[in-house]
């Protein structure tokens, strides 16, 4: 499946329990498309279309269950959406005082937010109101993720640096060492234990938990290319995307990649390098027991990717082969 959608996608998030995507556009436009995960031949339809902002709409996230979508944008402004109606819940103007560059969700009532200015805030969707700021980098937030153990956010910055901030003493506890390369995504993995970075030049960072003054480990064998963006499918192995257009599976410690399953081996992602890998979720994932005792797992896999979302059923055959 294919979705043209005329314009160029920044982000794309996929509703918690049902077959919808939200993708925000370059025009601030919010669109809303139903699939169908059992048909991958059928073609999505779009279920709402909202211009959530005057400026581009560079983060999109479901929030509360899916009942209503978070947009940020350039203009410093935040707006919920109703999924249902597609009227507004509320917009806070002048948000941030920077372009806002990230949205993620921390808890059932807590979101943050990353702007191009190095500025993080956390958000209380009940109170809609602030609730910790942390003035974090010198340069745009560019990746944030949440360890609910700790209750600390990771994120990585154009500075080339990644900060940890304590959300119970509302500071910045800690911040790496300049990695002499703008760091674009960021995930955690082994339970914990181990928090990896991509940059502009392809390498992967690998920093220990507590430990966050400089990595304790690189991966310098992935690619040439900016890793934009990771997914973590689980505790020892990632999805990276490239501006190639290339998404490569990757073992983490022992670092190895594992199959370059998707790219442009079989159709471009990318057509042209002025078009990032925004944001790629797996989602509807399950193993099918085969005659021998191994699985096969299918994912659909839908790639933002210039101004189309590409739905693909594909097989990886390393979990046949035992790698």
């Amino acid at each position: 499946m294919e979705i043209n959608l005329g314009k160029l996608a920044f982000d794309i998030d996929f509703h918690p329990s049902d077959n919808l995507v939200a993708t925000g556009l370059i025009d601030g436009d919010l669109n809303l498309y139903r699939y169908s995960a059992d048909n991958t031949n059928s073609d999505p339809v779009r279920v709402l279309e909202v211009h959530a902002h005057t400026e581009s709409c560079r983060a999109a996230r479901f929030i509360n269950g899916g009942r209503a979508l978070l947009t940020g944008s350039p203009d410093f402004s935040i707006l919920a959406t109703d999924v249902e109606s597609g009227s507004t819940i509320a917009r806070l103007d002048n948000a941030h005082e920077a372009a806002i560059n990230r949205l993620i969700n921390l808890t059932e009532s807590t979101v943050a937010s990353g702007d191009d200015d190095g500025c993080i805030k956390v958000w209380d969707t009940r109170e809609r109101s602030c609730c910790n700021s942390f003035e974090a980098h010198e340069d745009y937030i560019s990746d944030i993720t949440f360890s609910s153990d700790a209750m600390k956010l990771l994120a990585t910055s154009g500075d080339g640096t990644l900060s940890d901030c304590n959300l119970r003493r509302n500071k910045v506890q800690a911040q790496s060492e300049f990695s002499e390369d703008e760091l674009l995504s960021v995930v955690l993995m082994k339970n914990g234990r181990k928090v990896v970075c991509g940059s502009q030049t392809g390498i992967l960072l690998l920093y220990s938990w507590g430990c966050f003054k400089d990595c304790s480990d690189r991966f310098v064998d992935l690619s040439s290319n900016s890793i934009d963006t990771m997914l973590k499918l689980d505790e020892d192995r990632i999805i990276t995307g490239s501006e190639n257009g290339m998404i490569n599976l990757v073992g983490i410690l022992p670092n190895r990649i594992r199959c370059g399953c998707f790219g442009p081996r079989v159709k471009p992602i990318v057509p042209n390098l002025n078009f990032l890998i925004v944001d790629f979720v797996i989602s509807c994932l399950q193993f099918l027991q085969l005659i021998w005792p191994s699985y096969f797992l299918f994912s659909l896999t839908i790639v933002c990717a210039g101004t189309s979302l590409h739905f693909r059923m594909l097989p990886n055959f390393y979990l046949v082969c035992g790698s």
